[in-house]
């Protein structure tokens, strides 16, 4: 990679012209379409939160299940409260 020490003044500048921001922003002009799009947005915003906050109670409280088990947990049905009647042969 070879980098440039002379300057790119000499060179032909394209023309630079200036930009024109004249046109309007795509906002709504009613009062009563910025209230629907606020309500629309705090909406969101909420369930977005609330979904996250679920996300992360279940995945905290998997790794507090699992740090607090005992060795009886290895065997099968461990901590039933009901009791088995399948799978005995009866």
């Amino acid at each position: 990679m070879r980098f440039r020490s002379n300057c790119r003044d000499s060179e032909d500048k394209p023309d630079e012209t200036p930009v024109v921001t004249s046109a309007p922003l795509p906002f709504p002009e009613d009062e009563e379409d910025s209230t629907l799009i606020k309500t629309v947005g705090w909406v969101s915003a909420g369930l977005g939160a609330v979904a996250l906050g679920l996300i992360i109670g279940r995945e905290l409280r998997q790794r507090y299940k699992f740090n607090r088990r005992t060795p009886y947990d290895a065997y099968a049905h461990a901590g039933d409260e009901k009791d088995v009647d399948f799978g005995l042969g009866i």
